[in-house]
C-alpha cells in the first residue's frame, strides 16, 4: 500500500500543475489525514507520512516552481474530528489536497468536506466502495483496493475451493457492512450458503461472544470482515476457542504483514488472505521496501 501511496502523490502532484501554474507563491501542501494513535496507526499512521515524505522527495521536492510540504494530522478515529481537519486544513491552513485517509466511515465524512470544498483527495487507505459508487465525488480518487476487490478476490477463490457454506463476523461500520453485503451476494449467487453474521463494535477486546456464534453456526468458513487489532482479536480468539481445530477456517478479507507479524506464524496458519502489495513481490518492489525499512524499520504493507 505504501507503495502505490507514493506513486498516487506524484500523480496527484501532476495533476495540480495546471492550475498551481496560475497560483501565486506559496508552498503546495499534502495533508496525511490518518490514525497515529489508535488500532490502525501501526497499518498507517507514521508509515503512512513517510510515505508521502518519500513521494516528495522522489518526485524532486518542488511542483510548478512551488515547494511540496507534507502536513499530517490525527483523526482519532472519530468521523467529527476528521471532518474538523479536513475544514481547517482546507479553509485556514490551504491545504491543497488530502491523502490517505484510513477507516471507511472517516473516509466517506472527509470526502463529504471535499465535495463542498471542490478540494482533491486521494483514498489509498479508506476501502468501502461507496466512496466510488453512490458517495462518489468528482474531486476524489480510491487509489488502491477497495471492499469489492477484496471481497470477489477471497471468496470466489475460496468458493471454487469448496468453501460454501459462510458466516461472517462484521465490523460495525461502513467498511464491515459494504464487505459482507458485497460477500454475501457473491457466495448466494454462486451457488453458497450464507448462514449468517454477528456485527462487533470497533474497538472489541473480547470477542468471544461473536467467536461462539459462529462456531455454533457450523459454517465452513467464517469470514471475517474486520481489520487491525480487531482482526488480530478474532484470530487469537478462534484459535482458544477451538474454532479452528474444529474444522472451520478463517477468511480474512484484508491482512496487512504487521499483522501476521503480530500474530505468529502459529496463529496465522491456514488463513485465506487477499493483498494488493507484497515488498518482495519483483525487485522493483524489494528496492523501494528496503529504503522504507531503513527509515521506518519495517516493510511497508
Amino acid at each position: 500500500m505504501k507503495r502505490a501511496f507514493a506513486a498516487g502523490l506524484a500523480v496527484l502532484a501532476s495533476a495540480l500543475i495546471p492550475s498551481l501554474c496560475l497560483a501565486e507563491g506559496g508552498p503546495l501542501k499534502i495533508g496525511v489525514l490518518t490514525d497515529m494513535s489508535g488500532t490502525f496507526a501501526t497499518i498507517v499512521g507514521e508509515n503512512s507520512a513517510e510515505a508521502a515524505r518519500m513521494a516528495v522527495e522522489d518526485f524532486g521536492g518542488t511542483v510548478a516552481g512551488r515547494k511540496i510540504e507534507v502536513t499530517v494530522g490525527d483523526h482519532q478515529n472519530k468521523p467529527d474530528v476528521a471532518a474538523t481537519i479536513a475544514r481547517r486544513w482546507f479553509d485556514t491552513e490551504k491545504v491543497d489536497a488530502i491523502v490517505d485517509v484510513p477507516v471507511s466511515s472517516i473516509a466517506l465524512a472527509v470526502q463529504a468536506v471535499a465535495r463542498e470544498k471542490k478540494k482533491v483527495v486521494l483514498f489509498s487507505s479508506g476501502l468501502t466502495d461507496r466512496l466510488s459508487n453512490e458517495d462518489c465525488a468528482p474531486y476524489s480518487v480510491q487509489w488502491m483496493l477497495d471492499t469489492n476487490v477484496l471481497a470477489r478476490g477471497t471468496v470466489k477463490s475460496i468458493l471454487q475451493g469448496g468453501g460454501d457454506t459462510w458466516f461472517f463476523l462484521t465490523a460495525d461500520y461502513a467498511f464491515g457492512e459494504s464487505m459482507e453485503k458485497i460477500s454475501r451476494d457473491l457466495i448466494v449467487g454462486n451457488g453458497g450458503k450464507f448462514v449468517g453474521s454477528v456485527r462487533n463494535p470497533l474497538n472489541t477486546p473480547d470477542m468471544s461472544s461473536f467467536l461462539l456464534q459462529a462456531q455454533a453456526s457450523k459454517a465452513k468458513i467464517i469470514g471475517v470482515a474486520n481489520v487491525g487489532q480487531d482482526f488480530r482479536n478474532i484470530v487469537v480468539g478462534a484459535a482458544d476457542f477451538g474454532l479452528i481445530a474444529g474444522g472451520q477456517k478463517l477468511a480474512s478479507l484484508i491482512v496487512y504483514d504487521s499483522d501476521i507479524i503480530s500474530l505468529g506464524l502459529e496463529k496465522a496458519q491456514g488463513l485465506y488472505v487477499t493483498t494488493a502489495f507484497y515488498w518482495d513481490l519483483d525487485p522493483a518492489k524489494r528496492e523501494f521496501s528496503e529504503r522504507f525499512f531503513k527509515r521506518r524499520g519495517v516493510m511497508p504493507n
